[in-house]
């Protein structure tokens, strides 16, 4: 009988353990999220301006004031892009002639370059409007100025025969364009890798408006003129 008794006797319920507060819920969870986030990254430096637009800056702009006088040192000549155009005319029948161009003018400015098409069709040339017939590159500001940097420096003397640079190729309105025949004087190309030699014209535009201003600029800069005989 009572062991009849204990088992109809209720047992005891354990204890609940009494709730946290939502703050108190709510402090954890955002100190476990805190513990999970990834540290911040240390702020990044900015990078040092390019050398030639600080040659340009302490040298270059005076002598150009001093030389024309101008009076307003907005009038200073400068360099305000440089266009890189190849131009691939048989890039309909070879595709990838025209997909390796376009990624060695990637490599030598280090900018992804445009496809170029035709504006309209020529049937003498069997060209199509809009078939793709080659690529160009615009560089502005410090990409413009470290491309410069190194054409002048380690591309121009690569040239086979080099002589100095024309100085007819001015248009008349302060803009140099000077044609390569060669893709092969830029350090960033790789012989072993190269399908096709190929040429590319290269445009230097300023805020001269003149041609002699615009030559002062380049020389300035650097730009190895040939001297042309009197």
């Amino acid at each position: 009988m009572a062991d009849e008794k204990e088992k109809h006797e209720k047992k005891p319920k354990p204890q609940q353990q009494p709730k946290q507060p939502k703050q108190e819920k709510k402090g954890k969870q955002q100190a476990a999220a805190a513990e999970q986030a990834p540290e911040p990254a240390e702020p990044v430096e900015p990078a040092p301006p390019a050398r030639l637009r600080e040659f340009y800056d302490q040298q270059v702009r005076g002598k150009l004031q001093q030389q024309f006088a101008f009076k307003n040192p907005h009038q200073v000549p400068r360099l305000k892009k440089i266009v890189l155009n190849v131009g691939m005319g048989d890039a309909s029948k070879n595709p990838k002639g025209l997909d390796a161009a376009v990624a060695e003018l990637a490599a030598i400015t280090g900018q992804h370059p445009v496809v170029t098409r035709a504006k309209k069709a020529i049937a003498n040339f069997n060209l199509r409007e809009g078939q793709p017939i080659g690529c160009a590159v615009t560089l502005r500001g410090g990409r413009m100025y470290e491309f410069l940097d190194r054409f002048i420096t380690i591309a121009v003397p690569r040239m086979r025969d080099f002589r100095g640079l024309p100085t007819k190729s001015f248009d008349g309105r302060g803009n140099y364009t000077l044609g390569i025949k060669e893709q092969m004087i830029f350090p960033e190309i790789d012989y072993d890798k190269v399908e096709r030699i190929h040429g590319m014209d290269i445009t230097f535009v300023t805020s001269a408006g003149r041609d002699d201003a615009a030559l002062a600029l380049l020389k300035g800069l650097g730009m190895p003129f040939r001297v042309e005989a009197a």
